[in-house]
């Protein structure tokens, strides 16, 4: 990954020609540095564990199918550029992910935040480092009042988004996102946020940061409270720093008031 940072990433940063920005998707774009990235984490992988699928953000804009049965067997997946959008207008934060994930569950995850050369790191039942550093598993965090949450409503019609973002700040702190979750989860690690929401769960958007959530004491879930799982059929992603600020979350989710609950056909990623 810093490789790959170092030799792709970074000397496109605020570089990038006209020509190597594409809309792959109305409202998504690519860059020639998410492209390339992918081929070359692409490669190592391959060469690192052969036995195993890869799948790629980037291949998967091309074939859909390759995503037919991620959650079984052992799988990895690659975002090889988060906050493309950001990472295009030049500006940040942007980042790399990598997930490795057996039957649906993560169990281990990196993610590389480019500019500052930070990693993260976890491992199932092994605890999180960042820069190689432990991550203290925490306890109910001390009470910052009203928690500081990052929701991610970009995607939703914009009633629903407003009456969300209205009924969330009678009891949350609503801060602007990311527009990166390789950032979003390292926050809530670090301690910057306390609660994200998120309506897509495509899963190399979170497989790594779940992992690492939880490995340091955090809890998420899909937005109807069941286990998050890659390839599962739950809806959206509500992660949270402790299980308190969780219930609190989950509450809000759960409240009609809030406009995510009660039309199914706008819970689908």
């Amino acid at each position: 990954m810093r490789e790959v940072a170092a030799d792709v990433v970074m000397p496109r940063f605020r570089s990038l020609a006209p020509g190597e920005v594409a809309e792959k998707t109305p409202g998504e774009i690519v860059t020639v540095a998410d492209r390339e990235a992918e081929a070359r984490l692409y490669a190592g992988l391959a060469a690192l564990d052969a036995g195993a699928r890869i799948v790629g953000e980037e291949a998967v804009s091309r074939d859909p199918g390759l995503l037919d049965g991620v959650g079984d067997g052992r799988v990895w997946l690659i975002d090889p550029l988060d906050g493309t959008a950001n990472f295009a207008a030049g500006r940040f934060p942007f980042g790399m992910m990598i997930a490795l994930v057996e039957d649906g569950e993560p169990i281990e995850g990196w993610i590389f935040d480019p500019p500052s050369g930070r990693l993260c790191h976890a491992r199932r039942g092994h605890g999180a480092t960042c820069d190689g550093q432990p991550v203290p598993v925490s306890g109910p965090r001390s009470r910052r009042l009203p928690p500081r949450a990052a929701l991610g409503s970009h995607f939703l019609e914009p009633d629903r988004r407003a009456a969300l973002h209205a009924f969330a700040a009678r009891t949350l702190d609503v801060q602007p996102v990311p527009r990166c979750a390789a950032e979003s989860y390292v926050r809530l690690v670090l301690g910057q946020d306390d609660i994200a929401l998120f309506q897509r769960i495509l899963p190399w958007d979170h497989a790594a940061g779940a992992l690492f959530l939880t490995e340091a004491g955090g809890k998420i879930t899909h937005w109807d409270c069941t286990p998050y799982r890659v390839g599962g059929s739950g809806k959206g992603v509500l992660a949270a720093a402790d299980a308190k600020l969780w219930h609190l979350a989950s509450g809000l989710v759960r409240d009609p008031v809030a406009g995510l609950v009660g039309r199914e056909d706008n819970l689908h990623a």
